[in-house]
């Protein structure tokens, strides 16, 4: 088997390593001063997968120096009880950054848990004010994911202005903010979806191909232009050759001799999303020492 040119791989993981320094060095300087960041995370219910990525995110922030809160609700737990607690952690101002993980039980209404988080301690970047922030190229908290791809693609390509970037896929948690981020990166963006026509004619023209719809493999080496840049959010598992495999939903191997970057999948965006959220947790605080500066400034025109 041929050596994979290390030049072609995106390696997240070192760059999370990168992003997690700078974090911990910054948490630093903030004790020294005596003020630790906190962050609370909120699990309702047993979802196998939710408590991993929640242990996940703890022993991060332990890492870096940031206090974690983990709060735990049972799967019955009522929609009123979680509210009750999230208003117990947006009144706590050792609490900077507040995550409640998804998905929740289906008698949870999503959308309104996520309105009940202080805007300014949401480090999944959620809340409708954040959205609306970043649409409109404001300084918010943004979510995790399209965040840390950001600084991949950076790193892997440098100056981003006139490239064309393709979105595959239009998720409120990657796809709408990811494409919103490219376009404050002067990218011209193309967001596709299952409804769009000719799918692989408009990602041919992509010189990024952000794909993030959660199909295993959709995208080969016929969808690619050759030199592409690609950035694989897909994390698929997969029965293959008797053994459990996680993939993305790009065909790895395929696409490989035609692009000239590619994310791996595990290994590539993933330790990117926690990274980014330890760098939330940071500028939360930030934002929330900047909103008390200006209330306690005084108004010297008439108010």
């Amino acid at each position: 088997m041929n050596a994979i040119p290390s030049v072609k791989l995106i390696d997240g993981k070192a760059t999370a390593a990168r992003v997690l320094a700078d974090v911990r060095t910054h948490v630093a300087r903030l004790r020294e001063s005596g003020l630790q960041p906190g962050l609370a995370v909120v699990l309702v219910g047993t979802d196998a997968a939710s408590q991993v990525y929640v242990r996940n995110k703890v022993l991060r922030a332990g890492e870096v120096g940031i206090r974690s809160l983990e709060q735990r609700l049972p799967s019955d737990a009522s929609q009123a009880q979680l509210l009750e607690l999230i208003e117990q952690l947006n009144r706590d101002p050792d609490v900077h950054g507040i995550l409640v993980q998804l998905p929740l039980p289906a008698h949870i209404d999503e959308h309104q848990v996520v309105q009940a988080i202080d805007p300014l301690k949401d480090v999944d970047g959620f809340h409708s004010h954040n959205v609306g922030g970043l649409a409109q190229g404001r300084s918010v908290l943004t979510p995790c994911t399209p965040s840390g791809c950001m600084r991949l693609l950076r790193d892997a390509c440098g100056e981003l202005r006139g490239k064309h970037a393709v979105v595959v896929g239009r998720s409120n948690i990657v796809g709408k903010p990811m494409a919103a981020l490219l376009l404050q990166a002067d990218c011209t963006v193309t967001v596709v979806h299952s409804r769009s026509r000719d799918l692989q004619a408009l990602c041919r023209q992509a010189d990024i191909v952000v794909a993030a719809v959660g199909k295993p493999r959709l995208i080969d080496a016929d969808w690619l232009k050759p030199g592409a840049v690609v950035i694989d959010v897909g994390i698929n598992r997969i029965e293959e050759d008797g053994r459990s495999r996680l993939v993305g939903d790009v065909d790895f191997a395929a696409a490989l001799p035609r692009v000239s970057a590619i994310t791996p999948v595990p290994g590539g965006v993933g330790p990117m999303t926690i990274a980014y959220l330890m760098k939330n947790t940071l500028l939360a605080l930030d934002l929330q020492r900047q909103a008390a500066q200006q209330e306690r400034t005084p108004c010297l025109s008439p108010c």
